[in-house]
């Protein structure tokens, strides 16, 4: 098939990971597939992704926040006409477009052409916004958004959770494919020498054997919860233990001024931001890997990664994760945003190494099991789009 892939990403975060990805994953396939979209990207940037970066346009993030919103808006109006063009010019079997704000480009070009659109949804950005930065134009937000939703031919959410709230929405669920974030299952196959290279690579050679890592990999906020695994860190019980934070973040000051208010000095880590092409040969650097909180309909990415590197993870309990996890099989699951269970799970996992053996293991099967992968996605939308045509 021939398939236009449309979005408005400028960040080299999790979302350019996602897009590069699963573009890569319909040309293994077979398929050809031409990009279209705010901001050019190369295959493999060496631009940091474990936090975002600007481009040219980053002086709308920096606007006023009307002015901000006004862009976005004008976005799908501005742009819809070369999107139509570089449609027609390239002939797609299907427009493919990673839902933004008020984007309203990718429909007006796929019933132009009278092919689907097929819509990968994140999470429901009015909703978000509204929470975060705030809306200057709420109802003409969710109008929009509803538009959107309804008239993709198909609409990828990346939880079930995330299904359920589109169909609230007035999308059919017979619409809506769950497609989560993915891995690529063999850039995580190790040597037996990848602790220790990958310890020395995040300047954690000088640890002894017998001290533990928890790692986290992202951009990390306040809301990550990292500051309930600082506290857990100062119990006795952990003392050996050291926490290493693969990325950059807003939260990293008030993290640092806990850190030194525990006394936890050399036992907490920045190691900052790293490409993500690093990401696969760092992971094994930890003994255990953390979610310690995530929005309810969300797919984190560094999950998938955790799993195919086979970690013991420690994430929130709650219905979006457990699409993928099962609490004491391949993961340790706990109560979102609680200490004492948070920290007794960590104590039961570094005192554990058969504990942490077993649910590494339990989750690099998952990924094979439940095809976690971008492959999978791509030939799940595949499907999906060869049973509209019928």
């Amino acid at each position: 098939m021939r398939i236009l892939y449309h979005h408005r990403t400028q960040a080299e975060d999790g979302q350019a990971v996602h897009i590069r990805a699963l573009i890569a994953a319909f040309r293994a396939l077979g398929h050809e597939v031409r990009e279209f979209s705010l901001v050019a990207r190369a295959a493999a940037p060496a631009a940091a992704t474990t936090a975002g970066r600007g481009s040219r346009y980053g002086w709308i993030t920096r606007a006023p926040r009307f002015a901000r919103e006004l862009a976005e808006y004008a976005y799908g109006p501005a742009t819809r006409a070369r999107l139509l063009g570089a449609a027609r010019d390239f002939r797609p079997d299907f427009v493919y477009e990673r839902y933004a704000f008020a984007n309203t480009a990718g429909v007006y070009a796929a019933r132009r052409l009278a092919k689907p659109l097929v819509l990968e949804v994140n999470s429901p950005m009015v909703l978000e916004l509204e929470r975060t930065r705030g809306l200057s134009f709420p109802r003409l937000a969710r109008r929009i958004e509803q538009h959107v939703f309804r008239s993709a031919d198909l609409v990828c959410a990346v939880t079930g959770v995330l299904r359920d709230m589109l169909v609230e929405q007035g999308v059919r669920h017979e619409r809506v494919l769950v497609t989560p974030n993915g891995v690529d299952p063999e850039r995580y196959v190790y040597s037996v020498d990848a602790r220790a290279l990958a310890r020395a690579a995040l300047d954690l050679g000088a640890l002894a054997a017998d001290e533990l890592v928890l790692g986290f990999v992202g951009f990390y906020r306040d809301w990550h919860r990292l500051d309930l695994v600082l506290t857990a860190l100062a119990r006795p019980a952990l003392a050996r233990t050291h926490l290493v934070l693969v990325g950059e973040g807003p939260a990293r000051a008030e993290l640092e001024r806990q850190a030194r208010a525990l006394q936890l000095g050399a036992r907490v880590h920045f190691a900052g931001a790293r490409p993500h092409a690093a990401i696969p040969a760092l992971l094994p650097a930890f003994d255990v890997a953390l979610v310690p909180a995530i929005n309810p309909y969300a797919s984190p990415l560094k999950l998938f990664e955790y799993l195919a590197a086979g970690l013991a993870v420690l994430a929130p309990d709650q219905p979006n994760l457990r699409e993928v996890l099962a609490d004491g099989v391949d993961a340790l699951l706990v109560p979102s945003g609680v200490e004492e269970p948070l920290a007794n799970a960590l104590v039961r996992l570094c005192s554990d190494a058969a504990l942490r053996a077993r649910l590494g293991a339990a989750a690099r099967a998952k990924v094979a099991a439940l095809d976690l992968t971008w492959q999978g996605n791509a030939r799940r939308v595949l499907a999906a789009v060869t049973e509209l045509e019928r």
